[in-house]
């Protein structure tokens, strides 16, 4: 048998495979690039109800809400270092984080009241309704509110 031939791949061995593999894989968190760290905790736990469960002053902060948390990377952290490329790292974009609430507009109307920037208005649709709201470095976070 040739040296190619007598080589496996994880999917396929016997009694393994991709799914043990994937057991190695735990979701740790989402990451956000923020500019102040400070700020973006204070936003998450004010007005998301996140809980801090870590800082390292203004280069790293982890909040989460219930078992997801939310990797916060001020300038300066390894995670938001520039890619090989030269490439920056930038808060924003459309990936989002979504949080599900019972009446989201009980809290549309209360985050506005708080000065909170939306990016669009509430959107309904068979599967409930939805809108998107930035955090103060632009970065996306969906309320979601489910129809049934």
């Amino acid at each position: 048998m040739s040296q190619a031939g007598s080589q496996s791949t994880p999917a396929s061995r016997k009694g393994g495979g991709l799914e043990e593999e994937r057991a190695d894989f735990r979701m740790w968190g989402i990451r956000y690039q923020v500019k102040d760290v400070d700020r973006a905790v204070a936003f998450y736990m004010r007005h998301l109800g996140f809980k801090l469960d870590q800082q390292t002053g203004q280069v790293f902060a982890k909040v989460s809400i219930g078992d997801t948390s939310l990797l916060l990377s001020g300038p300066g952290s390894s995670g938001s270092r520039p890619m090989p490329d030269g490439s920056q790292q930038q808060p924003g974009g459309w990936n989002r984080l979504v949080l599900r609430v019972d009446d989201l507009p009980a809290h549309v109307a209360r985050m506005k009241a708080a000065g909170i920037r939306f990016r669009n208005e509430m959107e309904t649709g068979p599967g409930g309704k939805q809108i998107q709201l930035e955090d103060p470095d632009g970065n996306p976070v969906e309320l979601f509110q489910s129809a049934s």
